[in-house]
């Protein structure tokens, strides 16, 4: 059994090894260690691994020497906020009442003229009950503007002993998550942090990325949300509606004799928003039969699938699927590299797994892939004929590409994608995974292989490519 102990360590000499022999002594084995004074000075992460028993004993143990508690001075809980209040006398006055009223402590504040008719106030405000700071900022934004202060490396350093607490409470009051998300989405920032620290990113750099990639999601909520929709015919009774959302994949609509096939279906924190663009475009959608295929099984992919009653995808997705609705890592998960950004993307968008009984896979996966792709079998609908291939795991193991040959369409995925058809609210979103996970691809180099087998597929003619991101390609082969 693993847990990860979020821990205020005391800030003397020796404070590490007396945890250590706290673990030690009771048959724990540390997994993984995180403690960065720049960043935090008393926030320390160790992952370990046990009995149930022996961690309930640490549980215990740790809380005795001061690493668990919730002591008076535990600088693990302040967080800091920015009062924007009328700079005229006793303007802050109200505010002080009530952090008074909530028996909050102040451990920072900093004020001044700055030329126009408000004063930002900053206030570290030492918080003994999570739930208590969600009530008090209810109340103070009746009384004025109030933040959490943006984490921002190349301004001010306020405080270093109050960074995690402040930087999550950010996050999850931008994007209205529960206090439930917090803990987890804390460990994945700290994780996210490490490994790329290790890699020669600075952990400024990516607290700054993952805050912009949050922004980004929330700024395209509610009446913001605004994707580029367009119409595509493709014969008499087929035509294919693509949804561009700004922040994830795009969602297909392949309509066809009448019937509708969903192709992929972007982040599950939009769901509201794209319920009313399906029910907008078809009339009747709450009443069909809802058909999806998923591409592969990316997050920004199967956001929406528990909407639907059948969810189409190749054996090693189905695989995946399984292995998040049990608990366990998935693909993205399963590289070390990818685990952190792929967890606090859940936490941030609401990832829901999916029922594996409503999965149906209609071809086996290849056997051998020894090629960029292997045709693993076909895939009919209306008036549409598609080879169905998997790629060998250059962007994701499981991926695959549909090919109509007689009405020239090709379903790419994230195998290719139109990178001159994104907008520029795409553009600026597709920049942050590269710079949180590496590299969006498992195997770069596989996956440029496989881009390119298949435009080596492609007849005579001209092609229109769906990728999963921005427009449709238009592409021309000549004799």
């Amino acid at each position: 059994m693993k847990k990860t102990y979020i821990t205020s360590m005391p800030d003397h000499i020796g404070a590490f090894l007396k945890a250590s022999e706290c673990f030690s002594s009771l048959g724990i084995n540390i997994t993984r260690v995180s403690y960065n004074k720049a960043v935090d000075s008393h926030t320390l992460f160790i992952d370990a691994e046990g009995t149930e028993e022996q961690l309930r004993r640490a549980d215990m143990e740790l809380e005795k020497i001061g690493y668990l508690g919730n002591n008076g001075d535990n600088r693990s809980n302040v967080v800091l906020l920015e009062f924007s209040l009328k700079d005229v006398p006793g303007s802050v006055t109200d505010v002080l009442k009530l952090i008074s009223e909530f028996n909050f402590n102040i451990s920072y504040i900093s004020s001044q003229e700055n030329g126009t008719d408000f004063q930002y106030f900053k206030m570290g405000l030492y918080v003994d009950d999570s739930d208590k700071i969600s009530s008090f900022l209810t109340r103070a934004e009746k009384l004025c503007k109030v933040r959490v202060i943006d984490y921002d490396r190349s301004k001010n350093v306020y405080d270093n002993s109050i960074f995690y607490n402040t930087y999550v409470l950010g996050l999850s009051q931008m994007m209205g998550l529960s206090a439930d998300a917090n803990q987890e989405l804390l460990i994945n920032i700290n994780l996210a942090m490490q490994t790329l620290d290790e890699k020669g990113l600075s952990p400024y750099k990516t607290f700054d990325s993952i805050s912009k990639f949050a922004e980004l999601l929330s700024l395209s909520k509610g009446e913001s949300f605004a994707p580029r929709i367009s119409t595509h015919t493709i014969s008499q009774n087929t035509e294919i509606i693509l949804i561009e959302p700004p922040c994830g994949s795009n969602t297909m609509i392949i309509k066809s004799n009448g019937e509708y096939l969903f192709v992929d279906s972007g982040y599950a924190c939009y769901e509201k928003e794209m319920l009313d663009i399906f029910r907008e475009l078809i009339q009747d959608f709450d009443t069909i039969k809802k058909k999806i295929l998923i591409t592969h099984a990316d997050v920004d992919h199967c956001g929406l699938l528990p909407m639907f009653d059948e969810i189409i995808c190749g054996e090693k997705t189905a695989k995946c699927l399984e292995k998040e609705y049990n608990g366990l890592d998935g693909y993205r998960e399963e590289n070390s590299l990818h685990k952190p950004y792929i967890n606090i993307c859940k936490i941030l968008t609401e990832y829901r797994p999916v029922d594996p009984a409503k999965v149906v896979t209609p071809w086996g996966g290849a056997e051998i892939n020894d090629k960029p792709l292997t045709q693993i079998g076909f895939y009919n609908f209306g008036e549409l004929s598609f080879e169905v291939y998997e790629g060998s795991g250059g962007h994701l193991p499981g991926e695959i590409v549909l090919i109509d040959y007689l009405d020239h369409i090709a379903i790419t995925g994230d195998i290719y994608i139109n990178m001159h058809g994104l907008t520029e609210r795409q553009a600026k979103y597709n920049q942050y995974a590269p710079i949180l996970m590496t590299s969006v691809d498992t195997d770069p180099k596989l996956c440029l292989e496989e881009r390119n087998a298949i435009l080596q597929r492609l007849g005579v003619g001209k092609w229109q490519i769906f990728g999963a991101h921005g427009f449709k390609k238009d592409y021309s082969v000549n004799v």
